[in-house]
């Protein structure tokens, strides 16, 4: 009974440590939200003066000269201009969510945002039909897979007829 005694004395001393450490907690809780905090003011000043192209390039960028904007439609003619589809989700490749790089540009590791299919799962879409990528689709995949099927087998009766 000893035993249970200074079980239950501990309980107690642990319980009441507890809501003493709860107790400090809401309390300075609650005093942080009644005390006032610096505020971020804004001042709208005019002067009266035109914004300055630097600010302006700070917000769109800076304009493009004709021999970028040149340079821009040479890169833009070498690639396809109708859209990348994923055949397994339907995900419409997006320049804008890959770095801005043409999907030709993309390596072989690429894999689809929403899906994570592997690159040679893409397909160019022209209005409704979708064609086979630069990687030649599931062709090869699928000839390397019925050839290891079919090298089984043949190593499968050699060694029963041989053994």
């Amino acid at each position: 009974f000893t035993f249970l005694n200074e079980a239950t004395k501990l309980s107690d001393t642990m319980n009441k440590l507890m809501r003493t450490i709860l107790s400090l907690f809401m309390l300075f809780s609650m005093t942080s939200a009644f005390t006032a905090s610096p505020r971020a003011s804004f001042a709208v000043t005019s002067t009266g003066s035109v914004a300055s192209s630097t600010s302006l390039n700070m917000v769109f960028g800076k304009k493009k000269t004709a021999a970028q904007k040149a340079e821009e439609e040479a890169k833009a003619a070498m690639y396809w201009e109708g859209e990348w589809v994923c055949k397994d989700c339907g995900y419409i490749y997006n320049r804008g969510e890959c770095a801005g790089m043409y999907f030709e540009e993309q390596g072989p590791g690429f894999r689809c945002p929403q899906c994570s299919g592997p690159r040679r799962r893409y397909a160019k879409k022209v209005g409704d039909r979708v064609g086979t990528t630069l990687d030649g689709g599931d062709a090869p995949i699928l000839i390397f897979s019925f050839g290891g099927v079919i090298a089984t087998i043949v190593f499968g009766v050699w060694a029963v007829n041989n053994l």
